[in-house]
């Protein structure tokens, strides 16, 4: 549908019409004709055309009537309020015209107020002239009362004298709040008022002062005159009343008289805490007495105990329940106490005070026996109140106090260690138990010492009885460290002064003893000390430490042995040895014999270590005697007869150590008999056989080791031993875990040099 010029020109915007209205009517029209296209899109809706235009008129029509009623109803209140504005406009100059009239009136009166300013001042000093004429029998008697308010005083009767300052200070208080109210206090006027009562600030202090003496002495007079305190109470608590009246008046701009707050509530707790100190933290105690820390902190928890009693009982009825007194007595008696403690802690204690210091502070001062007493409680709290040394001075004494124990420990046994050397050199057989082995005291000192120690620190907690044990037991391990040392040095003694050292042999098997001791001695002390997860991590070097110090022990027991036993395997091989029936041998055996009668002073398992070890020194030694070149076997019968020789020897050693007590299937005296093996093969070809066969049993044997029994043979060429030696290179060996090593701790002896003259080569 196109628009016809008409509705063109009616969509411009007209003179004097807003640019909004425009577009409102254009987005009207399109919405529309926006509509009417939707509705008249099909032929058939246009025979309603009539009834749309009908309907559409008709709403026009509403809307039109609306507006107009709307404006209608807009215009006639702006009319209603352009007529009170109007009247409201002539009320105002109404009251302009009679303000000017007024002002007109006081401009000429101003003459007249002038002369009323002289009647002004006259009338204020008729009003002070009043006030001082009623004021002047009170101000005539200051003098009386400040005397009657004295003999008050002097005679205890705190009350009486209280009511007479009370007087004369509201007097002054009076007489200089108005001055001030009429801005007449000047530093003149000010001045001559104190001077005339300069006794009230005299009386104030003596007051004061009788106050200060009655609270310093407070647990004392709640026992023997209660009323007095009492008294004294209520005077603070007057004063209290007085100062929050006064600051009250004062604000903001107002008078504060001279002395105002006096604050004696404040002071009231002030010299409590004043005396408590005074009398319990200041007096230094008799250091020069044995035990005074103890002494001197049990005089403490004692009296400190009396004076919270007293102040249960007896003050706390005295005073107002808002004082708190018994809390206010503990709080000042723990921060007095935490002080003179750290007072303490700056002199040079040794390690007994130290524990004194922390097992009191730690356990008795929050007891039921001190702070904890059950006849303090519930009004004591003393988790409120904190420890009474924080937890880094506890850790600092902790420490001091694990020092000073270690440097103890350190040489007490030390000492221990001193005496137990210079008994070993003293010439006398070590003492033995009721089973015949050989022991000395140096476990139960050792040990006692450091059981005491620990069992000590447990009062005061387990994690530090965890750490005293730990450093213990370092201790324990130097102390083995130089049980070492000591051992090495009898040792060179005896070898120096083998008649110095009688009971050499003795002594050594004593230590084994006590090493046997200590290890069952530690693990008791470590059961009872450490959590389960402990020993694991404390113990592995001890036990090494110790280990090493026993087994020297045994060491040179099997030396002093092998000393014994060197000039009877220097005997063989030999011819004298293949001819021999069994004298060799059983010398050998007596020898052993003797040295396992030491052996078996020694509990198990130590001394089943000893046979054991001396065992395989009898085995090492008698196939290095072998090794040493000492004969060659000239014929096949001397081949056989060091073969039989050897499987005699052999069967006469195993059965001589089962019947000391080892186990046949343990006896290292095998190899022996193995090696016979060696020198019976009467084939020289299959010796490489044989030797590989032994070399799967004893993989540590090396081609030094079998030159030198090819050698003993006497009937090896040069090449057949080549042969022997290259079986081995080609079929080398590995060592099975758990291998105990036989060969590798038999040296071979060095070949001989050839003989050189001057600096030619040596062929």
């Amino acid at each position: 549908m196109g628009m016809s010029a008409e509705d063109s020109s009616s969509t411009r915007p007209r003179e004097g019409e807003w640019p909004e209205l425009e577009k409102a009517e254009k987005l009207a029209r399109g919405a529309a004709l926006k509509w009417a296209s939707g509705v008249f899109y099909q032929p058939d809706k246009l025979d309603s055309l009539p009834q749309y235009k009908i309907r559409e008129v008709q709403r026009n029509r509403f809307i039109e009537s609306r507006l107009k009623s709307t404006a209608q109803s807009y215009l006639e209140g702006m009319n209603t309020g352009l007529e009170e504005l109007h009247s409201a406009l002539t009320d105002v100059q109404h009251v302009q015209e009679e303000l000017g009239s007024i002002q007109k009136d006081l401009t000429s009166c101003l003459d007249s107020f002038r002369s009323l300013q002289e009647l002004r001042e006259l009338a204020t000093k008729h009003d002070q002239l009043e006030a001082v004429v009623q004021m002047l029998p009170q101000l005539f008697s200051v003098p009386q009362l400040i005397s009657e308010t004295f003999n008050f005083l002097q005679s205890q009767n705190l009350l009486r004298a209280h009511l007479g300052l009370m007087d004369l200070e509201n007097l002054r208080d009076s007489i200089l709040s108005q001055l001030h109210n009429r801005n007449l206090l000047s530093s003149l006027n000010l001045t001559s008022i104190e001077s005339y009562f300069g006794g009230l600030l005299e009386l104030n202090d003596a007051l004061a002062q009788h106050l200060r003496h009655t609270v310093a002495h407070a647990t004392q007079l709640v026992s023997e005159d209660p009323a007095l305190f009492v008294s004294v109470v209520r005077i603070i608590e007057r004063e209290e009343s007085i100062d929050a009246n006064v600051l009250l008046r004062s604000q903001p701009h107002g008078f504060l008289p001279p002395g105002r707050p006096k604050c004696w509530r404040r002071k009231f707790f002030q010299v409590i805490q004043d005396a408590i100190v005074a009398s319990y933290f200041q007096a230094e105690p008799n250091k020069t007495q044995g035990q005074w820390l103890s002494s001197h902190l049990a005089s403490l928890q004692s009296s400190i105990l009396t004076e919270l009693c007293i102040v249960k009982d007896l003050m706390v009825q005295c005073c107002p329940p808002h004082y708190n007194i018994l809390t206010a007595f503990a709080t000042m008696f723990h921060q007095g106490l935490s002080k003179h403690l750290h007072h303490i802690l700056a002199w040079d204690l040794d390690k007994q005070e130290i524990f004194a210091l922390l097992h009191w502070a730690i356990h008795v001062y929050p007891s039921s026996e001190m702070m904890s007493h059950p006849h303090l409680l519930p009004e004591v709290d003393v988790s409120a109140l904190g420890p009474i040394l924080p937890a880094d001075t506890i850790g600092s004494l902790e420490e001091s106090y694990l020092g000073k124990v270690q440097a103890s420990i350190a040489e007490w046994m030390q000492k221990a260690l001193e005496m137990e050397f210079e008994e070993w050199l003293c010439g006398k057989e070590p003492e033995s138990d009721y089973q015949g082995f050989f022991q000395t005291n140096l476990p139960i000192i050792a040990m006692k010492m450091l059981d005491e120690n620990i069992k000590v620190v447990s009062l005061i907690s387990g994690i530090f009885q965890q750490k005293v044990l730990e450093m213990a037991l370092g201790e324990l391990e130097a102390f083995l460290g130089s049980l070492y040392e000591k051992l090495v040095e009898f040792c060179k003694a005896h070898q120096q002064e083998p008649m110095a050292s009688t009971y050499y042999t003795a002594r050594l098997l004593s230590t084994v003893n006590n090493c046997l001791a200590l290890s069952s001695s530690i693990s008791a002390l470590c059961a009872n000390g450490l959590p389960s997860e402990e020993p694991a991590r404390i113990l592995p070097s001890l036990h090494t430490a110790l280990e090493k110090t026993q087994k020297k022990a045994c060491q040179l027991l099997l030396e002093e042995m092998l000393a014994d036993l060197k000039p009877l395997f220097a005997q063989l091989p030999s011819r004298q040895w293949l001819l021999d029936d069994f004298q060799l041998m059983n010398s050998i055996c007596e020898v052993i014999d003797k040295h396992a009668d030491g052996f078996c002073r020694t509990h198990k398992p130590n001394s089943l270590y000893l046979l054991s070890e001396a065992e395989h020194l009898v085995m090492s030694q008698y196939v290095k005697s072998l090794l040493q070149k000492r004969m060659t076997c000239r014929t096949a019968e001397e081949r056989s007869k060091m073969s039989t020789r050897m499987l005699q020897d052999t069967a006469q050693l195993k059965e001589f150590f089962c019947a000391l007590g080892l186990e046949e299937d343990k006896l290292s005296l095998k190899v022996i008999a193995d090696l016979q093996q060696i020198i019976s093969v009467k084939d020289p070809s299959m010796l490489g056989l044989e030797v590989l066969g032994f070399m799967t049993k004893y993989p540590d044997i090396s081609e030094d080791h079998v030159s030198m029994f090819l050698y003993l043979r006497g009937d090896i060429s040069k090449e057949i031993c080549n042969h022997v030696l290259g079986v081995m290179v080609k079929n080398p060996q590995v060592l099975p875990e758990n291998y105990d090593p036989v060969f590798s701790n038999i040296l071979v002896p060095a070949p001989e040099m050839p003989f050189c003259l001057g600096k030619s080569k040596c062929t």
